[in-house]
C-alpha cells in the first residue's frame, strides 16, 4: 500500500489510461457502455470504476480524477497479493512468503498497479483461475469450480489477450500429465465430475455474457466478443510503431539502462525462476509444496513467455502475464536456496544475495512509481505523456476564464492522425471543444487554437488568407515555451488577441 497509494493523480495520465476514461465517462454519465471489437479492450475495467466513482457521488467525467481511476488497479494489485493465500498449502509457506514478497515489491507490478489500464485486472483473475481450479482439484467441491468458471469469465470480459493465457493452461496441462504419465494424472477428465465441467463453463459463460452484453442491454457485445480475435490477430504483426525484437521483454526485465539513468533489472526474480523450473524438472518433491502444482506453472511460464516474445507487437505491461509466473516459481527458487544449502557459509552468502536484490527491487519499485513516473530512462515508461500537459492545460483553462464563455469557450484542437491524446481527459470540463485532424476551412477560428507543427501552416492560411479585409483577427502564441505532449511530440497554441489581452489583465489585476 505504500508504494502504489500515495500521489496516484501525480504521473500525468497516459493516452490509453485517457482514452479508457473517456470510455468510462459515457458509462458514468449515460449509463451506456457498448463494447468495440476494434478498441478498448473488455468492460469489466470499466464496470469496475463505476464503485470508487459512485463512492464519491460522482455522476459527471469531470467531477472524478486520476486517484477515483487508478485506484481500481490499486485494489486489484493488492488483492492480488491476498489472493496467494488460496495458493498456500501449493507453494508451501516459505514459498509463499517470497512470493507475497515479490509480487509486493516488484518495480513492474508496482507500476503497472498505479496505471488505469486491464493488465492488473487480468493477472488478479488468472491467479483467481489457477487457485481456485487447484482447489477444485484437491476437493472435487463444486463451490471451487463454479468459482472457477467465474474467474475465467472475468479474464475473457476484461482483455482479448487472455485466449493467449488459456492456451497456455491447455498446453501446461497436457505437458503436466505426459510427465506423470507414469504415475497418478495431474489432471484427469475420468477423474472429473463432468457434470462439474458444464457447469465451469456455464458459469464463465455467463459472466462474461453479462459484462460484455453491458448488462443484458447490448447483445450484440457477446458476440462481437468473439468477432474481436480477427482484429488482434491483424494487429499482432501489423502495428509498425509496437513491433519489437523478440528479447525485448527480458531486456526489460533483466538490465536496462539509458546513458547516465539508473540500472533497472529484475533478474534476482528471473533467476530465482530458473532455478525452481531447473528444479521441478530434477526433482520429484517441492519441499513443503506441491510438485504437481509447479510442474504446471513451470509449464505455464515458459509457454506463455515463449508466446510473447514470438508476437512482434509488444508493450511493456503485456509481459506482467507470464512475469507473474515467474514470480511464482522465483518464490521456490528463493525456498530452496534458504532450506536446501548444506553448507552454512553458502546459505548465508546466497540469503544475503537475495536480501541486497530485494532491497534493490525496493528502491526500483519507488523510484519508477515516483522519480522516474514519466521519465523514458524508466523501462516500465512507454511513450508516456510529458509532464508539459499541466502547463497546457493549465495555460488553455487560465485564459478560457477570461472569456465570457468560461468553460463553453470555443477551443479547436487540431492533430495529424487525431494525435491528441490525452488532452480529452484534461480538457474534460470544457463543453464546447472541435477535436480535428486536419484543418477546417468552412468553419469560423475558434478563440482558442491546439495544434501540431504539422498542420500549422494551414491554420495560418485559414486565419490571414481566407477572411476577407477588415475580417481578419490576430492571434497571438497561447505558450512561452516550446511545449510536447510526449517526447518529440510539440503541441504549439494559439489564442485571438482579444481574448489574450482579458487574460493579461486578470493577471495584473490579480497580481494587485
Amino acid at each position: 500500500m505504500a508504494l502504489r497509494l500515495p500521489q496516484l493523480a501525480r504521473r500525468p495520465m497516459h493516452t490509453d489510461e485517457a482514452v479508457h476514461a473517456i470510455k468510462f465517462g459515457s458509462l458514468l454519465e449515460q449509463g451506456d457502455y457498448k463494447y468495440d471489437k476494434h478498441e478498448y479492450h473488455g468492460p469489466t475495467l470499466n464496470y469496475f470504476t463505476l464503485i470508487p466513482a459512485w463512492i464519491q457521488s460522482a455522476h459527471k467525467l469531470s467531477e472524478i480524477n486520476e486517484t477515483t481511476l487508478r485506484i481500481v488497479p490499486v485494489l486489484f494489485g493488492l488483492m492480488l497479493i491476498l489472493l496467494l493465500l488460496l495458493l498456500k498449502d501449493e507453494l508451501g509457506i516459505t514459498a509463499f512468503l517470497f512470493v507475497a514478497m515479490f509480487t509486493a515489491i516488484s518495480p513492474a507490478f508496482t507500476y503497472y498497479s498505479r496505471y488505469y489500464i486491464q493488465e492488473m485486472l487480468l493477472v488478479f483473475f488468472t491467479l483467481g483461475t489457477i487457485a481456485a481450479g487447484f482447489r477444485y482439484l484437491k476437493t472435487q467441491n463444486i463451490k471451487w469450480i463454479i468459482l472457477t468458471g467465474l474467474f475465467i469469465g472475468l479474464m475473457h470480459a476484461t482483455k482479448e489477450t487472455c485466449i493467449i493465457t488459456f492456451s497456455a493452461f491447455f498446453f501446461s496441462i497436457f505437458l503436466t500429465n505426459f510427465l506423470n504419465k507414469k504415475k497418478q494424472a495431474f489432471f484427469s477428465l475420468k477423474s472429473i465430475n463432468i457434470r462439474h465441467l458444464i457447469v465451469m463453463g456455464v458459469a464463465a459463460f455467463l459472466i462474461s455474457a453479462l459484462f460484455y452484453s453491458s448488462f443484458l442491454t447490448n447483445f450484440s457485445g457477446i458476440f462481437d466478443s468473439f468477432k474481436t480475435y480477427t482484429t488482434y490477430l491483424h494487429r499482432a504483426g501489423q502495428n509498425d510503431l509496437h513491433i519489437h525484437p523478440w528479447y525485448y521483454y527480458f531486456q526489460i526485465l533483466t538490465f536496462y539502462k539509458i546513458n547516465n539513468g539508473p540500472v533497472w533489472s529484475e533478474a534476482l526474480i528471473v533467476i530465482l525462476a530458473i532455478i525452481g523450473i531447473f528444479w521441478v524438472f530434477r526433482k520429484q518433491e517441492a519441499l513443503d509444496g506441491n510438485i504437481q502444482f509447479y510442474r504446471f506453472i513451470s509449464f505455464y511460464t515458459i509457454i506463455l513467455s515463449l508466446i510473447y516474445s514470438i508476437i512482434p507487437y509488444k508493450t511493456p505491461w503485456s509481459m506482467l502475464s507470464f512475469f507473474f509466473g515467474m514470480i511464482l516459481m522465483a518464490g521456490l527458487g528463493a525456498a530452496i536456496i534458504i532450506r536446501k544449502q548444506s553448507k552454512i557459509c553458502v546459505r548465508v552468502i546466497l540469503t544475503s544475495l537475495i536480501i541486497l536484490g530485494s532491497i534493490h527491487l525496493l528502491w526500483q519499485a519507488y523510484t519508477a512509481s515516483y522519480k522516474y513516473s514519466t521519465n523514458p530512462f524508466n523501462p516500465y515508461v512507454y511513450a508516456h505523456t510529458s509532464n508539459d500537459i499541466f502547463d497546457i492545460t493549465n495555460r488553455i483553462k487560465q485564459v478560457a476564464l477570461a472569456s465570457p464563455d468560461g468553460n463553453n469557450t470555443y477551443i479547436e484542437v487540431i492533430c495529424p492522425g487525431d494525435d491528441y491524446w490525452p488532452l480529452p481527459w484534461y480538457l474534460r470540463s470544457f463543453q464546447n471543444i472541435g477535436w480535428w485532424s486536419e484543418v477546417n476551412f468552412e468553419i469560423p477560428a475558434a478563440p482558442i487554437i491546439i495544434v501540431s507543427p504539422e498542420v500549422e501552416d494551414d491554420v495560418l492560411h485559414k486565419l490571414y488568407y481566407i477572411p476577407p479585409p477588415g475580417e481578419k483577427n490576430l492571434y497571438l502564441p497561447l505558450f512561452d515555451t516550446y511545449m510536447e505532449l510526449r517526447p518529440l511530440v510539440e503541441m504549439r497554441g494559439y489564442v485571438i488577441k482579444e481574448l489574450w489581452d482579458n487574460y493579461q489583465q486578470d493577471l495584473n489585476n490579480n497580481n494587485e
